[in-house]
C-alpha cells in the first residue's frame, strides 16, 4: 500500500512511520537540521567573483591611482590583479583517444630527435596509467616529426565566458604516439619524475633531460619497481625501432607497495614513499637504504633542493622531516626509534568512535627524524609540494578537503596560508605549481578544477570540465620563466603557458593566451 503524502511530514520506509519534516533527522546530531537540496549547476561557465573585474578597470584604476590600486580587501598592486585576472581565464582541450592513460602521473620534458637534417629538439609528454600503460607522445606545435603512429586531437572543452575573441578558435598542437612508444607495465605507474630537478627560474631554452624516473606502484603478487628511462640517446624516426623498450633500465626491485617518489637536483638519488616508510635509491649505484620505517604509508614525499632533508606525507596525517644525509642501513634495525605523540583532536576523535585508528597517544617510527618539525593535518596526507623560489616554503594538501602554505622554520605555528573550496575524502590527488609560483592548482573529487592565489589565497578560478577526477597534472617544462624573488612580473608572463591535466576520462591541457 502505497503511503500518503501528509502536509509538513515525510515517510521513512525502513521505520514505517512519519517523522515532521522540521524536526532533526533521524539518527544525526540534534543541532543538524533538514536543508534544502542544492540547486543543480546552471549551464554555462563558472567564474569565481573576484573575476567580475574587467581590464578596463584595472587600467583605469593605474591611471587614476599608479601602480598600487584600491581593492575591496584595501590596496593591492596593479601587477597582481592582472596576473590574477589572465590565471582565471585559462583555455581548456581534451584529447581524443586519450581515455585511462594518464591517471597515474604524467610529465612534459625535451629531448633530441634524429631527423635528416640532424639533430633537432622536440617536447614530448610521457603518460602513465593506473592499468600500468606508459606512454610517450610527441607534443606538436608549429610542426611534428612523427609521421606514423597514433595522433590525437583537441577538442576545446572550455573558454573564458568574458571573451569570446578569435584567437580563442585556434586551437593547440596535436600530440602523437609513434610506433613503439608504448609499453605495459606490470602494474600501476605510480610517478613519473625527471631526473634532477630545475628551478623555474633556471630553466632555458634547449636544455634537454638525459633520464627520467618511473615508478610502479606493486600488485597483489609482486612489489612495486623504481626504473630509468634513458634519453641520453636521441629518438629516431625509424619506426621499426621501439621506442621505449630498449631505454627502460630496473634500477630497484621493492617487496612493497611504492605510492610515490622525488629525486635530488645533484640527478643521483631518488626518494620512494611506500607501505613500509621511505627508502634512499642511488640511481648510478641501484643501491637501495631504508631511511624512514612506520607502519603508516607514506603517500608523498618531497626532497629539498640540497638533497639533505626529505618531507613524507603519511597516511595517519603526519608530515615528517627525515633527514637523509647519514649512512643509513640496508635494514630497519640500525635506524633510531622515535615516539611521535599524535595531537589531542585526533585521540578525542578516537576516544568518540568505535574505530581504535587512534587509540594510542602516539605512533611509532624509525629514521634520523626531527620531532620538533612533525606536524599533522586532519586526514591523510594527499600531496606535498615544495616550492623552488622560496625553498622553505611548502603547499600540504590531505583527504578532508585541507590545502595549506607551510614556512618549515615555523612548523609549530601552524599554516601560512589555507586555500578554501578543494573538495576530497579518500583520493590521492597532486598539486601543481606554474613557473612563477603565484598560483597553486588542484583537481577535486567533485570532478571540478580549482586555481587559488598562492600569496592571497583567492580561488580564481573554479570549474567543471571532466567527468572524472583530475588526479593529475604537470607543467610545461621548456618555458622560460623570467620571474625575480623580489616578486616582480610583467602581465604577459602568463601568455603562452601550458598545464597538462590526467584524468580516467582522459588528457587535458590548459592554457594561457
Amino acid at each position: 500500500m502505497q503511503p500518503r503524502e501528509l502536509p509538513g511530514f515525510y515517510y521513512d520506509v525502513e521505520k514505517n512511520r512519519y517523522f515532521p519534516v522540521k524536526a532533526p533527522i533521524p539518527g544525526s546530531s540534534s543541532s543538524t537540521r533538514l536543508s534544502k537540496p542544492p540547486s543543480p549547476p546552471k549551464p554555462g561557465n563558472k567564474i569565481c567573483k573576484r573575476i567580475g573585474i574587467r581590464t578596463t578597470k584595472l587600467l583605469r584604476s593605474r591611471e587614476l591611482c599608479g601602480s598600487v590600486i584600491p581593492s575591496r580587501k584595501g590596496k593591492c598592486k596593479f601587477e597582481e590583479e592582472c596576473l590574477k585576472l589572465h590565471a582565471s581565464q585559462p583555455l581548456v582541450w581534451k584529447y581524443q583517444e586519450t581515455n585511462r592513460i594518464g591517471d597515474g602521473a604524467l610529465e612534459q620534458i625535451s629531448t633530441n630527435i634524429n631527423t635528416v637534417d640532424g639533430q633537432s629538439l622536440i617536447d614530448v609528454l610521457l603518460t602513465g596509467g593506473v592499468n600500468g600503460c606508459l606512454s610517450l607522445y610527441e607534443v606538436a606545435e608549429a610542426g611534428h616529426h612523427f609521421d606514423y603512429g597514433l595522433k590525437c586531437m583537441p577538442d576545446r572543452v572550455w573558454t573564458p565566458v568574458m571573451e569570446k575573441q578569435t584567437e580563442y578558435s585556434k586551437a593547440v598542437g596535436h600530440i602523437c604516439r609513434p610506433r613503439g612508444a608504448s609499453l605495459a607495465m606490470q602494474s600501476s605507474i605510480s610517478s613519473i619524475k625527471m631526473v634532477g630537478k630545475q628551478s623555474p627560474c633556471t630553466i632555458a631554452d634547449g636544455s634537454t633531460i638525459q633520464h627520467v624516473l618511473i615508478t610502479t606502484l606493486g600488485s597483489e603478487t609482486a612489489g612495486g619497481s623504481v626504473y630509468v628511462l634513458d634519453l641520453m640517446r636521441p629518438l629516431d624516426l625509424n619506426p621499426s625501432i621501439p621506442i621505449m623498450r630498449n631505454r627502460m633500465h630496473e634500477v630497484a626491485p621493492f617487496d612493497c607497495t611504492i605510492w610515490t617518489a622525488d629525486c635530488n637536483c645533484k640527478r643521483s638519488q631518488a626518494v620512494i614513499g611506500t607501505n613500509m616508510g621511505a627508502a634512499l635509491v642511488n640511481l648510478e649505484t641501484k643501491v637501495s637504504s631504508w631511511v624512514c620505517h612506520t607502519r603508516s604509508d607514506v603517500l608523498s614525499v618531497q626532497l629539498d633542493q640540497s638533497g639533505n632533508v626529505v618531507l613524507c606525507g603519511l597516511r595517519n596525517g603526519a608530515v615528517v622531516t627525515v633527514d637523509v644525509r647519514e649512512k643509513q642501513g640496508g635494514s630497519f634495525a640500525r635506524l633510531t626509534r622515535h615516539r611521535v605523540p599524535y595531537p589531542s583532536h585526533k585521540i578525542s576523535e578516537a576516544s568518540s568512535r568505535t574505530v581504535q585508528k587512534f587509540s594510542k597517544q602516539w605512533f611509532e617510527l624509525k629514521g634520523k627524524i626531527y620531532p620538533a618539525c612533525t606536524f599533522f593535518l586532519p586526514s591523510s596526507i594527499s600531496c606535498l609540494r615544495s616550492l623552488q623560489l622560496y625553498d622553505q616554503y611548502f603547499l600540504a594538501s590531505s583527504m578532508d578537503g585541507s590545502v595549506k602554505l607551510y614556512d618549515h622554520r615555523l612548523i609549530q605555528r601552524g599554516a601560512v596560508q589555507s586555500y578554501e573550496g578543494h573538495v576530497n575524502s579518500h583520493t590521492r590527488i597532486q598539486l601543481g605549481v606554474d613557473p612563477s609560483e603565484r598560483f597553486v592548482f588542484s583537481g577535486g573529487e567533485d570532478r571540478g578544477f580549482r586555481i587559488w592565489s598562492i600569496k592571497s589565497g583567492e580561488l580564481l578560478f573554479e570549474d567543471e570540465f571532466s567527468n572524472s577526477v583530475p588526479s593529475t597534472l604537470c607543467w610545461q617544462q621548456t618555458q622560460k620563466f623570467s620571474g625575480e624573488l623580489d616578486g616582480t612580473y610583467q602581465y604577459g608572463e602568463m601568455h603562452g603557458l601550458s598545464a597538462w591535466i590526467g584524468s580516467e576520462e582522459g588528457v587535458f591541457r590548459m592554457q594561457w593566451r
